[in-house]
């Protein structure tokens, strides 16, 4: 590398096809044989004058001046001076005269808060030891592969005794001892790219390259991901590209205008989140985020990116009134830059990294969001169901009693089952501001909360789509989720906590063991109803199939607190019905009441099949059974 940016690094950066913008921009140590220090290079087309301060230079804006790089708007020098680990800003005078201190867009490591400095940091040196997993990890992709996936907040999940954050080197072997027997395949990070905010958990993006600080330096979270993925288990980052904050340091009015954003607040304001939106048809900003989502992907090794608020992107009427956003040049609400953006995006990143994943958390039914771009799609890997998550939330939060009225909530996502490559998810945002945990929403006693649970639990994992649950789930936590304090771990000393946990590692067992259960996630083929009208009791019967025969599940949920015996339910071959999961057996704290571990079939028709069965349904349960060959 030369101590200047090359011109062809220049063009690339222009027309937005610099997507390793990483290796080019912000903080670049210069080669052996090209001098000591390093090279700083930072785009701001309207400054007037920019500087780099920093602790090297005892903060002196005359010692480090940059130059322009052409007619590009990128900024460059490189200093002697400058040391792995020295703190340093842009120091940028804006065209009207102003001064603004700015964080680099480009950091790869940064001040940890309140701090707002970035910190020279070479991310490259870091010796990787997950070779098996990398050469084995696009199998674990494919469609057809189980996919179970853990929800995390590193900052909640747990901390130390004092209530300091635990650091990535700390995390890692905890998550993996937890993890491991539970059965989940990945887990997935709410944001860790740094952050001034606690409480929004990630969310408000300050540092696009930069791992939080909050846990450790840039080689310990490679580390995190590294052991991780010497255990087995993959790791997905949440990414925010859908807006940003409006801290003075980070990217707001960069160089004293709207460079980022959109200088109209129509269309720079996000209301909700009292962010700005990025201004997705400058080609240099979707490089920006281009090359931040391929990043992650190269000096990390993530497996994954989950990108956030996707629906905030697509329209351009989101969360606005009438009169307070401008239409698209056709004169309708779709934001066709975004639009364009997010189909490159993707494309890009099957491009480079075509064994990894990408996934939409979009809530609206716009066409194709997990489609090629070549069908016409947004080219995503996989969509979020808020669809499905929110209706089946809605339906256990009644009263058994009065579930006969509501069973379309429950039975409604199979219409559109297939549409996408869905994951169901029952995430952070359910378990939140005044929405209580999971548990918490369970209506009935204690008894049946912890019921009502597992059946939720067990309909989550026998439905088509992958699985998602947020930490704390898994055992049943009482309280909702506090991002300042770590998951109430206490409860596991009572029984019905640790039993309901032991129940979520049978259910990820049985997933991933079971081809039925994953092998036809999406598609038609591997879904049949046998009865979804059975409101009056409150039962809903289904089969699930693999690619093979004598693969085959029957799954029956009774979603009220009755026992019902001799029910007959139709299978369509005879022969002796085996079961190999029951919500209601004592040893996840049930009942214990069953079919004494399977049922012959009878030759009496039933549900248009030809052959049935007789069973008895435990109270608010879930039944897997499958045919002995």
């Amino acid at each position: 590398m030369d101590k200047r940016l090359s011109d062809l690094e220049l063009h690339l950066f222009s027309e937005g096809t610099l997507y390793r913008a990483y290796d080019s921009l912000g903080a670049q140590p210069v080669p052996a044989g090209a001098g000591p220090g390093f090279r700083f290079a930072v785009w701001a087309p309207n400054a007037r004058r920019v500087s780099v301060v920093g602790d090297f230079n005892g903060w002196d804006e005359t010692r480090l001046r940059l130059e322009p790089a052409g007619t590009s708007g990128i900024w460059q020098g490189w200093t002697a001076e400058a040391a792995e680990g020295a703190f340093y800003k842009y120091r940028i005078e804006t065209a009207g005269g102003a001064v603004r201190l700015k964080s680099d867009p480009y950091a790869f490591a940064m001040e940890l808060r309140p701090g707002t400095a970035s910190i020279i940091h070479d991310t490259r040196r870091f010796q990787w030891t997950d070779g098996k997993w990398m050469a084995d990890r696009f199998q674990r992709h494919q469609t057809g592969a189980p996919i179970s996936i853990y929800e995390l907040h590193l900052g909640s999940w747990d901390r130390r005794p004092d209530g300091w954050f635990l650091d990535y080197r700390e995390l890692a072997p905890r998550l993996v001892e937890y993890l491991r027997p539970l059965g989940f395949t990945h887990v997935e990070l709410l944001p860790v790219t740094e952050h001034a905010l606690d409480e929004s958990w990630g969310y408000q993006t300050t540092g696009y390259f930069a791992p939080t600080s909050r846990h450790g330096q840039p080689e310990d979270f490679a580390w995190f991901v590294d052991y991780l993925h010497r255990h087995g288990i993959g790791v997905i980052l949440d990414w925010a590209p859908a807006h940003f904050p409006a801290d003075d340091h980070g990217l707001a009015w960069f160089d004293g205008t709207a460079l980022y954003e959109h200088a109209d607040p129509r269309q720079r304001e996000h209301r909700d989140w009292g962010t700005h939106i990025f201004n997705y048809g400058r080609y240099e900003v979707a490089n920006f985020l281009i090359s931040s989502a391929l990043f992650w992907l190269d000096r990390y090794h993530l497996d994954g990116l989950r990108v956030d608020a996707v629906a905030s992107m697509l329209y351009l009427d989101y969360s606005r009134r009438p009169g307070e956003w401008v239409p698209n040049r056709y004169g309708g609400r779709e934001n066709l830059e975004a639009v364009a953006f997010l189909k490159r995006l993707n494309e890009t990143i099957y491009r480079f990294f075509p064994d990894t994943c990408t996934v939409a958390e979009e809530s609206t039914a716009w066409p194709k969001v997990s489609r090629p771009t070549w069908e016409g799609g947004l080219g995503f890997g996989y969509k979020w169901n808020l669809g499905w998550m929110h209706d089946t939330l809605a339906y256990f939060r009644q009263d058994p009693l009065f579930r006969r009225y509501h069973q379309k909530k429950l039975t409604f996502g199979l219409i559109y089952a297939f549409s996408e490559h869905f994951i169901l998810p029952l995430s952070h945002d359910e378990v939140v501001h005044g929405k209580g945990s999971l548990l918490g929403k369970m209506p009935g006693d204690d008894w049946q909360k912890f019921a009502s649970l597992r059946l939720l639990l067990g309909y989550l994992y026998t439905q088509p789509g992958r699985k998602l649950l947020f930490m704390g789930g898994e055992f049943g936590q009482w309280r909702e989720w506090n991002c300042r304090s770590g998951l109430d771990w206490n409860l596991l000393q009572y029984e019905p906590h640790r039993k309901l946990r032991d129940y979520l590692a049978d259910l990820n067992r049985i997933y991933r063991n079971e081809p039925a259960l994953h092998q036809l996630d999406s598609s038609p083929e591997g879904f049949r109803w046998i009865d979804f009208q059975d409101h009056r009791q409150n039962v809903i019967a289904f089969r699930r199939l693999g690619r093979e025969p004598g693969e085959e599940l029957l799954v029956l949920g009774n979603f009220a607190p009755v026992l019902r015996r001799g029910y007959r339910v139709g299978v369509p071959e005879a022969g002796t019905y085996r079961e190999i999961l029951n919500s209601d057996s004592e040893y996840y704290g049930g009942s214990n009441a069953g079919n004494q571990g399977g049922r012959p079939s009878e030759a009496v028709p039933a549900h248009a099949l030809p052959h049935s069965l007789r069973l008895t349904l435990p109270p608010l349960a879930l039944l897997v059974l499958k045919r002995d060959r």
